[in-house]
Order: C-alpha cells, then structure tokens, then sequence
C-alpha cells in the first residue's frame, strides 16, 4: 500500500474529524472527469497552479533501468496524459498569463508552453519569426502568439527591483546553491533576450492580422487526445475559445508597449513606439464592450502613460491632470526652472499633482546634480521645500532632505521658505486642519534652526502672528532665548538624523536610493560611511540588480570589515553594470577606485581586478571594432592578455568569461601564432574556450595550404559534434526529488551549446566565421541526408563526410545553429557572397523561396558592381542558377524562368519552353 493510500485510510478509520483530504495527482489519471469536476469547485485543493506544477513533476520525472542507470523521461502514454492534463488546467484558466506568471516558475511556465507549442503542431526548427501567422491553423496561430507574449513579459519582470531574501549568518553558505539554482532562469532568461527582436516581431505581425482569435480549450485538448484531430475539428476556425481580434490586439498593443518601455532606457526612440502601443491600449479599451480576455492592469497603463508623454513630449488637452504633468515636464526640458518651483507652490493650494510625482521631480534634478551639472543646487533646496511644506499641510513626516537643507540655511532660504508657507495657505477659506498642521510646521522650523537671528525672523512673520496662539508664541520664543547661539555646526556633521526618530528610517531610505543612483566612487563611499553610522547590516543588498560574479562571491564576503565589503561589492558590481550598457569611462573610475582599496588588504582580490579591467579594455576595444574603428590594439593591451592566458596563480578565483573573451580578443586580431604554438597545454586543457581557440586559429593558419588542415580540422569537427549531441541531466533537489526541467544541452561536450553560441557571436574575423559556417554546413548536411538539396559553403572538403554515432546529434539543434551563424556574420558584412550564398541556400531547402532568390540576387549584385559587370561564374554556378529557376518557377515567375534557363553552361530549353507556355503567371514579381 502506498505511503498517500495508508494516510487515506487512517483519516477514514479515525473517530476524530479531519479536513477534507486533498486531491491526488494521480487520481486524475484514473478518473478522466475528476479533472473538470475538481476546477469547478469554489476554492479546490490543489489549485490550478498546484496541479500543472505536479503534473509536469511527474511527467518528468526520470527512470531508471536494470544497470541503475539515470534515463531521460519515458515518452509513453502515462506522461502524455500528465503533460496533456496541465495544458487542459492551463486552458480552464482561459490563458491568463498574469495568473500563470504569479503560480509558476519561469522554468515550469517555459516547460508548459513549449508543451502547448508541440500539441498546437507549430512546425519545429522553424523560427516563429519566419511563420506566416495568416497561414497557420487559428489555435497553432494562438499558441505562437502566446509564447510570444510570455517571452517578452517575462524580460519586462525580470528588470524589474525584486525584494531580496536576506539570509542570516548561517545561511552564507548556501549563497552558491542559490546561484546554482538561479542558473536554470538565467539561462532561460539569456535565450529569451536574445530571441526578443524575433519575438516583437511575430506579435506585430499579430497585430496585421483582422480576423479572431481561436485558443485551446479543455474540449479541443481533449480532440487531440482522442486523435479526433485527423478530422479537422481542432484546426477548424470554430474549434476553441474565441477571441475577438480587438481583445487580443489590446492585449499584444500593451505587452509590446512594455517592451518597447523598458528598451527606452538605452534606446530612446522607443519611447515613442511605447506610447504609440499605449495610446493603442487605451482606445481599444473604450472601444470593447467586454474585456474578459483583457488581462491588464490600467493603473500600471495610465502610469506607463503619462510616463510615455513625459518623456517623449506628447500632450493631451483633454486631460487637466496630464496636462500639468506635460507643462512641468515642459519647463524642465526648456530649463524655465523658476517656472517649475512657481508651479509646485502653486500646487500646494491646489494639490492636484500626487506627492510620488513631485518628489520624482526632485529626485531628477538631485541626479543631475550627481552628473555634474551646475548651478542646480539651488533648485533643489526651493523644490525640497516646497514639497516639505505640502507635506506639512497634509500632516506628514517632514522628509530628512529637508532636514539637511536647515542644517545651514541662509536668510534668504528663510524668507522662501516663508513666502512658500503664506502661498501654499491663499485659498478663501483654508481648512482648521491645513492652518492648524501649517502651525505645527512653524514651531518644528523654530526649534529646529540654529540660529537665533533666523528663528526671530520666523517669529516675527505676520504668517507665524496669525497661527499661532500669543501664549504659544510667548513660550516658543523663550525657549529659544535660552539657547545657546555660538553652536558649532560643523562638529556634528548629522545632528537631525539622531535627533529625530521618526525620520530615521526615512533618512537610510533616502541614503540608500543615493547609493544606488551614485557612479562616483568617492560620493559611494562618503554615503556608505554614512549609512554605517547609523544602522550595521550588509548595505551591499540595497538592490537585487547588483551582481558580482559568483566566483568571487566568497573571496568579497570573507572580507571583515564590514564597511570595505560592501564598498568592493557596490563598486564591482556598478562597474560590471557600465560595461554591460557600455558606459566605459564610469566604469573604469569605479574599477580603479576598487583597485585601490583592495591593494591595500588583499592581493588575490588585487588580481581579480586586474582580470577584471583587462576584461574591460578588451570589450571597449571590441566595441570600438564593432562601430567601425579599423585601430589595432596597443601592444600593451595584447601582452597583457597573453600573460592572462599564461596566468599561473594558485587559489585564485578565476572568470571562465575573461578567457573566453581574450580568446575572441586573439582570433579577432589574428594572432594565431600565439594561440596555436605558445599557449601552455594544462591551459588548453582546462579551459574549453582556449581550447576551442587553438583549433580554430590552427585550422584557419593552415586553410591555404594543399592538405587544407584536414588533421587540426578534425578535432575541431569532433569537438563541435560533441557540442551538438544530444544528452539529458537530472537536479535533484534536497528532499531528493527531482527537478522539474530535466531537458538540458549536451553536457557531453566542452561547453554547452548556446555557450558556445554565445562565444562564435564575439568573433569578427572573416575567415574565422567562414571556416565555422562551413563546418556546421558539412553538419547539417550529414544529419538531414539530403544529397539533392544540400546547403553549400567554402572549404567544405576539409571536414569528414560521415558521423559515428549519428543518431546522438541534435538535428534541430545543428538547424538552429547553422541558421544564427549565417545570420550573424551577415549582420557584420552583408556583402559577402559566399555567405549570402549559403544563407540563400538555407531558405532555399526550407521552401521559402522568395526569400531565397533575393538572397541569391544579392550576392550577384555585390559581386558585379550590381550586375553592371558579369557575375562571376564561380558565384553563379549551375547549381546557383538551377536553384533560381526554381524559385521563380514556385513563384510563378516563369518569363525569369526562361530567361534565367539562358545563362546556364548548357541552356535549359526544354525548361524554358515549358515556362514560356503557362499561363498562370506573375512577372516582374518584387522579392522582399
């Protein structure tokens, strides 16, 4: 009897009551109506959420065979049916991704829409960005669609601040099997981001599309279980749940305007694309009727809104609100900033802006000041005031800026703050409780001055006169008669943190969005100092977006000082965070300040950051390739990759990326000398990039000689088989139960497969590029044996024309692969022929001939001064030519039939007869 069956039992035998017993995952394999019986009831246990987690667990969960050997997940009808049965809870909750992305991991989500993917029959190998959506059935239509959708959200959540879990001391440890467990998103996570151009654009071509929407309900999943699909009735416009092209075009309008939001950060122009989506959002919302398959939040769009017309200038005078938001936005951009503080008095009477806007206001300006703009500071201190004297008025807690502002005011901030005071009270008739708070902030400003010619000119205000009793008047100033006048300031840098519990809080709060906001290393420090002053816990956790590698994770937090752990810690992961958006010059300040400090205590971190800023110099220098610049790198800067790669130090934690990347460095510059003849062997050995860089430098050393590198081409052809083989790893977890993803990349060879991705897109160098197409071209060819419509490329003889364990490849992978590395190099020279060529050729054996002929026409272009010279016969060989009659011919082009049937060496005319003679054509068709 089973451990559930035994507990069952016990409950029904006992005399005592019990809560209902909750619902097994496997009685809804048995039962096949329990399912729909179970999601009907008001609150069931498990819930939805619960079931497709458990359900997809035990789908795939590993066997195990007489040898004790761990197998991949048996594809049998137990497994089908537990991964069909989270689909059909997936479809009771009507697709809602707000609700599947609170439930699920991105991992679990992942898993379950690439299951809906594969029963909604989207074609695999095939990018959904070269889908024709128009053409597809309405749910495989759908089920792109919503991928899609969930793609880019789950990019948009994860740049947004999360609440990080702060562990105690005894819980240090088990910060690297939180990493280990963050890999799996991340990876995920990396493929997502770098598939989001393809994905903006399936979901606009989406929007093209007029005609409703048709998604997977429990009934038409249950078809497909059947095998009732050979009739059509799942891929019939009826089948599923329908929805109207207007609901799913504003729910596509606002995902993609949320994108398009978050990439305005360093793209600025899309600012405007965002508020477009928007402005598309908002008029099919008054436009619906019914908004069931709308799932957004309208306060999260009105904010992405006024936002979008902040930023991008945009005005409606319909709205009074918006509209003062757009003057004030207005005045700062003309820089009218008198204009701006006349508007927020003015706003204390009226209090129409809210607080969170005029204090972001503020918070604009202070960050111009950090940037170093002048003559600002005084702009601040008259906004804090203003905004300290709207908080008076509506009773709460003055903020600690302000505080700081009459640590050492002028009379001449006085007297404004005084003038703010008596506007921000002009109505007819203000409020007891406006006068009475306003009352309160007089007497706080009075003991809260130093100075006692200050405080007298506050006591003496006709304002000050009018609200407070004569009584009160009396005592207040007495009080400050008996004060002493000569304090000196300057002896007690803060006195108003202490001195004021209630802002307390506040004040850290404030220091620590400085912190975060800061680049300048000396400024880190000075608010660090601060910050320690007045609380002791790790500040290095102030934001979850800061990020050092894990390698050196515990070399940084065995530092014991606790004030110069989080300074290291804020100031590399700043710095890593300018390299990654490019911003070198801050980045080298905040590496250099952190070199400095760790000199001083610590040589093996010394050496980290030097690795670190040659990683540094290596991507500026990178970058600059990639823009254009034709500079070789200074001697310096190659020496000093060398001795990296030479580097021998014991115990010193070392960043598998900064050798990848000084390998890219070395293959972009040729110096193939280096890596196939002086590189240490233990090196080539130990570190897969450097081992991949050897061989590739030696085969690309020896391609033009007679034997061409057929040795040195090998290994490399092993090595990348290996790369592309197929093989599945299992996580278990500490209860020992497994993970749910189990489907993993080969870890049978050096480095797994989007790794190696990763590193060919850092390489520049033609004949690098050109020996890698090659090499995945003779792949794909072998695992598709397809002799008739073979892939072509240069140099192709040197690899081996046979695999051993052929069925171990990953064909769809090798598809994929070839597919991006074309793309790519392409992407850095578009004129090449040989690549177009065999980008032309990819197009051409996966029927899409339009764009395969445009390919094939451009490569005779760029070779023939755009056909004003001959083409040269070595680019359009028969083959070429075969295919472009081809193409025009399943275009219905058959006049470029029989024109193109000419140039062949031995012309083609029975073909050309043949296409001379048909009558559906389309000539001088344009090729997109």
């Amino acid at each position: 009897m089973s451990a559930e069956a035994a507990d069952r039992v016990a409950a029904v035998t006992s005399g005592r009551p019990s809560t209902p017993l909750q619902t097994s995952w496997f009685e809804f394999l048995l039962d096949g109506t329990l399912l729909e019986k179970h999601l009907e009831k008001s609150n069931p246990d498990p819930t939805p959420v619960q079931l497709i987690i458990q359900f997809l667990e035990q789908a795939s969960k590993p066997s195990v065979n007489e040898q004790n050997q761990v197998q991949p997940p048996a594809d049998n009808r137990r497994n089908r049916t537990l991964k069909l049965l989270a689909l059909k809870v997936a479809a009771h909750m009507k697709w809602d991704l707000d609700l599947l992305e609170k439930g699920l991991t991105i991992p679990v989500l992942n898993m379950l829409l690439n299951e809906l993917l594969c029963v909604s029959k989207v074609p695999a190998g095939v990018k959904h960005v070269d889908l024709d959506l128009s053409t597809l059935p309405p749910t495989t239509a759908m089920a792109v669609i919503i991928y899609n959708r969930w793609a880019i959200r789950t990019i948009v959540l994860s740049s947004f601040p999360e609440k990080q879990t702060k562990p105690g001391p005894h819980q240090m440890n088990m910060l690297s099997v939180v990493q280990q467990e963050k890999e799996m998103t991340d990876n995920i996570l990396t493929v997502l981001k770098e598939q989001a151009t393809d994905s903006i654009s399936v979901l606009e071509g989406a929007l093209q599309l007029k005609k409703d929407f048709y998604v997977h309900t429990l009934r038409t999943l249950d078809l497909l279980a059947a095998d009732a699909a050979a009739n059509g009735e799942t891929e019939s416009s009826t089948a599923g749940l329908r929805i109207s092209a207007d609901e799913l075009h504003c729910q596509v309008h606002y995902d993609l305007g949320a994108i398009f939001f978050q990439q305005g950060c360093t793209d600025q122009p899309a600012f405007e694309k965002a508020r477009d989506h928007f402005r598309q959002t908002k008029e099919l919302l008054k436009k619906l009727d019914s908004t069931v398959h709308v799932h957004l939040d309208e306060k999260r769009l009105a904010g992405y809104w006024n936002a979008c017309k902040a930023l991008t200038g945009d005005c409606d005078s319909s709205d009074y609100q918006t509209t003062t938001y757009d003057q004030i936005n207005s005045l700062i951009r003309a820089h009218s900033y008198q204009a701006v503080i006349e508007a927020f008095i003015k706003d204390n009477v009226t209090q129409i802006l809210p607080n969170n806007f005029r204090r972001s206001v503020l918070r604009e300006f202070l960050y111009k000041v950090q940037q170093g703009e002048t003559g600002l500071d005084e702009v601040c201190h008259k906004l804090c005031v203003c905004n300290a004297v709207r908080d008076a008025l509506e009773g709460d807690v003055l903020c600690v800026r302000f505080q700081q502002v009459l640590l050492k005011p002028s009379k001449r901030m006085v007297d404004f703050i005084l003038e703010v005071c008596t506007r921000s009270l002009e109505k007819d008739r203000p409020s007891e409780t406006a006068r009475r708070n306003m009352a309160s902030f007089m007497k706080t400003l009075c003991e809260t001055l130093e100075d006692l010619s200050l405080v007298f000119v506050v006591s003496s205000h006709k304002l000050f006169m009018e609200l407070l009793k004569e009584e009160e008047r009396k005592v207040l100033v007495e009080q400050m008669r008996k004060r002493s006048a000569t304090i000196n300031l300057s002896a007690k840098p803060l006195p108003s943190f202490y001195d004021i519990p209630a802002s307390a809080s506040v004040s850290i709060g404030q220091l620590e969005q400085q912190l975060i906001l800061s680049l300048e290393p000396r400024r880190i420090r000075q608010i660090l100092i601060e910050l320690h002053g007045m609380a002791e816990r790790p500040f290095w956790r102030v934001n979850s977006k800061w990020e050092v590698p894990p390698d050196y994770i515990n070399v940084i937090l065995g530092i014991k000082d606790n004030l110069t752990k989080d300074l290291v810690y804020i100031l590399m992961a700043k710095g890593l965070h300018c390299i990654s958006i490019k911003d070198f010059v801050h980045a080298r300040q905040l590496f250099s300040a952190c070199l400095e400090l760790v000199t001083e205590f610590s040589p093996k971190l010394r050496q980290v950051m030097l690795n670190e800023m040659l990683l540094l110099e290596v991507r500026a220098h990178e970058t600059m390739a990639a823009e254009g610049s034709k500079e070789r790198p200074p001697p310096d800067l190659v020496s000093r990759v060398r001795g990296y790669l030479e580097m021998r130090i014991h115990d010193l934690p070392l960043r598998q990326v900064v050798g990848e990347e000084c390998v890219a460095f070395m293959l972009n510059w040729r110096e193939n000398d280096y890596l196939t003849l002086q590189v240490p062997p233990s090196l080539v050995n130990n570190n897969p990039y450097i081992k991949i860089g050897q061989l590739l430098a030696s085969t690309c050393k020896e391609l033009p000689g007679p034997k061409e590198c057929r040795r040195t081409a090998k290994e490399l052809w092993e090595v990348v088989v290996q790369i592309c083989s197929m093989s599945i790893q299992h996580k278990r977890n500490n209860d020992g139960r497994v993970g749910l993803i189990k489907q993993r990349e080969s870890s049978m060879g050096i480095m797994y497969r989007s790794k190696f991705i990763t590193f060919i897109k850092k390489l520049r160098e033609p004949l690098v590029l050109t020996t890698l197409i090659s090499l995945f071209v003779r792949l794909h060819s072998i695992v598709r044996d397809d002799i008739v419509n073979e892939v072509t490329a240069e140099h192709l003889s040197i690899w081996p024309s046979s695999i051993a364990n052929i069925q171990a490849v990953d064909v769809e992978a090798v598809a994929v692969t070839v597919k991006e590395l074309v793309s790519y190099a392409l992407t850095l020279n578009p004129n090449n022929q040989s690549w177009l060529i065999t980008q032309a050729d990819i197009y051409f054996v996966t029927n899409q001939y339009s764009a395969a002929l445009n390919l094939y026409l451009q490569a005779g272009a760029v070779c023939s001064d755009f056909f004003t010279k001959a083409v040269p016969p070595d680019v359009y060989t028969d083959q070429v030519l075969k295919r472009m009659i081809k193409c025009c011919s399943m275009m219905n082009c058959h006049t470029q039939v029989a024109v193109l049937c000419q140039f062949l060496r031995e012309v083609d005319y029975m073909t050309a007869f043949k296409a001379l003679q048909e009558q559906n054509r389309y000539d001088f068709i344009t090729t997109h």
